[in-house]
């Protein structure tokens, strides 16, 4: 399959330009501009509205908006819907299928092909949107393929004749001549037979979709200039034209609309203007506990300032080089120290308000009439490598909680970057996508937490605990038998696959052995057969890219109340977000940098496929423990002044450590004090996993508005990156609006030569932006504009997402450089975030009260140290590159500047604090001290910065909340860790285990 697009159309067209996900989303206009309002009556009888209207409420529109709905009938310009929803073209859904069901391979000098599976996993898949899921054959002479299927898996029948036919033959058939091969009859394209778009006695009307019109034409209405024939489509369908036809429904529109007497529309008052609710909240420290800590910190600056003068002023003369030794070290941790604190002096606190998130973009109202989420989409990006270092089970685990999060189904999307190519782990992602069809209804149904599986089924204590469903036990019980046999699946993979591939491999041997027989050739000189590793489909593995399920639909879709089903689900939305598996090309010659490389190439490939304007990163070892913990995150973005956010950070909290804590994997000093204190200036340092990024923040362009520091005392002076046009405020802007750098010329250098990445680029700053609802909101987008479903995915979508994760896409572009994750540093984390501030962004420390994510931490002493040299290495080559503080941007605030500065200088503390660890063992052997004579001042000195220590210790405690003990653990570590001695570190390890004891 190459790039070019498929002999036949598969994509609705766009409804129009637009921002919005499926083009314009602003609602249908009639022809004389009248504003026209689409409704579908559902099984209950009451009218729901399908498109998004700009609807300006202070004129006489409201009257009109609230008295009556204008419904629209078929014309050739305007076909009908079935029940309600978008006009679902037969070859749309043939082709979507067509997207599932294949692994998709491709690369450099090399054409994108689609191997279709219909078998992924050993075991049965019933769910319809995951690949290889049971389906009927097709009725072709001489076919194997799987009919087309909806998005409940049951059979699509495209004629009345119901002549069971797969997509391939189902494409051919349309080319030629449009004809079933069945009862030889045309095809009824864009509607199923047995809905009859001019019967409107079952109820059913049917209307056009939201901001756009269907172009499928019937064929027998073409003439022979294959213009539409008005006259002879009114002939064949006794159709009548026109917008008007304006009734009352029976019912009403909205359960609302009706007055005392059954007349709708009432007296046409308008609304109350609700006002303005925030969705976060900044908490600032108690004045009791912040005043006396900036007061001590001020305090212990003057004493050492005076301490170091005195030392400086009064030397050892007998023991010069001693004196001098110990100055240099005490200046030194001097220096390191301020460095330190003066990041916390303004420490805060954030709260969010998920009731009013969900009362603005999850709530009808007049801007989204039906209630569909107004929230932007989530790309969720999980990494992984090497299945013998990385479990596989715990990277199933982890896709599983992210697919049970409570956000909505059609705006998540969850992409596993397996830089090993291992077909183990691309079977154990099929595995758990197979079990996500029950784990996650589950998690739904019965409000569970945590929404991994094996920490979940792990937690000692009552169950049943808040439980109000009496069909939990049963229902528990069920999903823990089938996760034990998921985990007996996983855990047999490796010699299921090893078992598998020996006996296709020996199979070739003998075809080739036979082979040699028939045409007599001397078996001695058999050639030698290379080995593959064989799928379950029994296909050679080709270690590159695929979707393990397909996009949900746009509507809700409830279970089946079957006996057959394991669990009864006919109350819960059984859709799941779509879940993506890519290995990107590797070849010798090229640098693939690691994790950083394969981060950008999930940005790429996800920009062309989903285009999340939000991505949300996790190492395969990090699960999803707060179910809420996105939607927070969203309150922040979401709210006034969100446009200027570029991440939002998430501590680090780690499980199965033992109680004391013993080396400090906790970090919650860091976690808990200093990123606390940097989220009340220009915000925390991306610090790697848990972080949710702004997808137009990683590529490279500055907020729409910032701030520079100028001059000795940092004058502020605001700068404006974006248009202030408020008449286009509000509207997608292109590519040159963001960058005054930046020409149509330069933009393939800078992103390479992709045409649908740089088209998605305005699309995902569109959609990222708040809310306008507010005069303050200076950089915003008008209500609804999310709520338009987009389309589904074609293969020459798949093949351009397959294009940008080869090998060569970034040689000669600025990925790694400017966009995207940054190249060149083992903190690669660090890096990114430190560019993000220098263009002038802000972070944002979201703590929630429920642990957001949970994760895996080292265990013992070495992997430990292993951990602390990799940061120290990273921060080193940080202070000796162009990403030095010292060289930052006049956006990057003073204290900010500081704490970036304090990253990079503070693993040559190790070298002082070696030397000062010798000091005491010189004194003693030598018999000179680093004073002469012990007098008053020295000892005064010491006992003023001791008590000041101790009292900015308490005092960070209570204002950060972390324990007294993992305070003190964390001071214990520092010195085990900051002592490049190996040796060192394990005799302070010793002891620290025997006090512990």
């Amino acid at each position: 399959m190459s790039n070019a697009p498929p002999k036949k159309a598969i994509r609705n067209p766009g409804p129009g330009p637009g921002p919005g996900p499926g083009g314009s989303a602003a609602g249908a206009r009639g022809p004389a501009g009248n504003t026209v309002k689409f409704a579908r009556r559902t099984s209950s009888g009451r009218y729901v509205s399908l498109s998004r209207e700009d609807i300006d409420m202070e004129g006489e529109l409201a009257a009109d908006y609230t008295n009556y709905t204008v419904q629209i009938p078929p014309t050739p310009d305007n076909q009908p819907m079935m029940d309600g929803a978008e006009p679902a073209s037969v070859a749309m859904k043939a082709e979507e299928q067509y997207v599932s069901s294949s692994l998709f391979t491709g690369g450099f000098n090399s054409v994108t092909r689609a191997h279709l599976m219909d078998k992924v996993i050993e075991s049965e898949v019933s769910h319809p949107q995951m690949a290889g899921s049971k389906g009927s054959r097709c009725a072709m002479p001489a076919c194997d393929g799987k009919v087309m299927r909806n998005e409940r898996g049951e059979d699509i029948d495209p004629c009345e004749c119901r002549f069971k036919i797969c997509r391939d033959c189902y494409l051919d058939a349309q080319k030629d001549g449009c004809l079933c091969p069945g009862c030889k009859e045309h095809y009824k394209i864009g509607e199923y037979a047995d809905d009859d778009p001019n019967d409107v006695s079952s109820g059913k009307h049917y209307l056009p979709g939201p901001g756009g019109m269907n172009t499928n034409k019937s064929l027998l209405a073409r003439n022979q200039n294959g213009e539409f024939d008005h006259n002879r489509w009114l002939f064949e369908s006794s159709g009548t034209y026109g917008y008007g036809n304006a009734f009352w429904p029976k019912g009403g529109m909205y359960d609302d609309d009706l007055d005392d007497d059954g007349v709708p529309g009432g007296d046409g008052a308008l609304p109350e203007q609700k006002p303005f609710k925030p969705l976060t909240r900044k908490i600032p420290m108690p004045t009791s506990i912040i005043s006396p800590y900036r007061i001590f910190i001020v305090i212990r600056m003057f004493v050492l300032l005076f301490y170091l003068t005195w030392r400086i002023r009064n030397p050892n003369m007998e023991a010069l080089w001693l004196w001098g030794m110990s100055i240099v070290c005490e200046l030194w941790f001097a220096f390191s120290w301020l460095l330190d604190m003066l990041p916390k002096v303004n420490p805060v606190n954030r709260s969010t308000d998920l009731a009013v998130l969900k009362e603005k973009f999850e709530t009808p109202s007049p801007s989204n009439p039906h209630g569909r989420s107004d929230l932007p989409g989530l790309d969720v990006f999980v990494s992984t490598a090497d299945p013998e270092k990385e479990p596989v089970l715990t990277t199933a685990t982890t896709i599983l909680s992210i697919l049970a999060a409570d956000y909505p189904v059609e705006k998540l999307a969850c992409y596993v970057s397996d830089d090993g190519g291992a077909l183990l782990t691309f079977e154990a992602m099929a595995e758990a996508a197979s079990f996500a069809n029950i784990w996650v209804p589950f998690c739904k149904k019965h409000d569970i937490e945590p929404r991994q599986p094996d920490s979940y089924f792990s937690i000692k204590g009552d169950p049943t605990k808040g439980k109000r469903r009496s069909d939990f036990v049963k229902d528990r019980r069920k999903v823990k038998r089938e996760f034990d046999e998921f985990k007996v699946r996983i855990n047999s993979l490796p010699d299921a696959i090893r078992r598998r591939s020996d006996a296709f491999n020996a199979r070739e041997d003998m075809k080739m052995l036979k082979h040699l027989r028939e045409t007599g050739a001397d078996p001695a000189e058999q050639p030698k057969i290379k080995k593959a590793t064989w799928m379950a489909d029994g296909t050679h593995w080709p270690g590159t890219w695929a979707v393990m399920l397909k996009p949900p639909s746009p509507d809700p879709l409830y279970g089946m109340h079957d006996e057959e089903q394991l669990i009864d689900f006919s109350d819960v939305d059984i859709r799941l977000p779509m879940l993506v598996y890519m290995s990107r090309e590797k070849r010798p010659g090229y640098d693939h940098n690691k994790k950083a490389g394969a981060m950008n190439a999930l940005v790429r490939c996800s920009a062309v496929m989903s285009n999340g304007p939000f991505i949300l990163n996790f190492d395969c070892d990090h699960y999803i423990n707060n179910a809420q913990a996105i939607r927070e995150a969203m309150c922040f973005v979401m709210d006034r002044g969100g446009e200027r956010i570029a991440y939002i950070q998430f501590p680090q909290r780690f499980e199965g450590i033992d109680p004391s804590d013993r080396y400090a994997n906790n970090n919650t000093v860091f976690f808990d004090g200093n990123m606390r204190a940097l989220d009340g200036l220009q915000g925390p340092m991306y610090v790697g996993t848990g972080c949710m990024f702004r997808r137009f923040a990683l590529y490279g362009f500055d907020p729409p508005r910032t701030t520079e520091y100028t001059g000795w005392l940092f004058k502020k002076k605001k700068v404006t990156t974006f248009k202030a046009d408020p008449e286009t405020d509000t509207q997608s802007l292109k590519a040159e609006d963001f960058d005054a750098e930046l020409t149509s010329m330069l933009v393939p250098k800078r992103f390479g030569n992709s045409s649908p990445l740089m088209a998605s680029i305005p699309v995902a700053e569109f959609q990222a932006r708040p809310l306008a609802d507010h005069p303050a909101v200076q950089h915003g987008r008008p209500p609804g504009a999310l709520t338009v479903p987009r389309p589904p995915l074609d293969p020459p979508t798949v093949a351009e997402a397959v294009s940008v994760i080869s090998c060569w896409y970034e040689d000669k572009t600025e990925w790694g450089d400017r966009v995207g994750w940054i190249y060149g540093s083992v903190t690669e984390d660090v890096v990114s975030g430190y560019r993000m501030h220098n263009r002038g962004w802000r972070s944002v420390y979201c703590i929630t009260k429920r642990d957001a994510f949970l994760g895996t931490a080292p265990i013992n002493l070495t992997d430990r140290l292993h951990q602390v040299l990799r940061w120290a290495t990273g921060s080193v080559e940080i202070f000796f590159s162009r990403n030095n503080a010292f060289l930052a941007s006049r956006k990057l605030m003073f204290l900010q500047r500081v704490a970036y500065l304090n990253v990079g200088i503070y693993p040559f503390t190790s070298i002082f604090l070696l030397v000062y660890c010798f000091i005491p063992a010189l004194s003693l052997f030598s018999g000179f001290f680093i004073v002469q004579t012990l007098n008053v001042a020295f000892l005064c000195y010491l006992l003023t910065i001791t008590i000041t220590l101790i009292a900015l210790g308490i005092l960070e405690v209570k204002w950060s909340g972390i324990a007294l003990e993992d305070w003190w653990r964390n001071e214990q570590f520092w010195l085990i860790s900051g002592t490049p001695s190996l040796s060192l570190s394990l005799a302070c390890c010793f002891s620290l285990d025997t006090c512990h004891q």
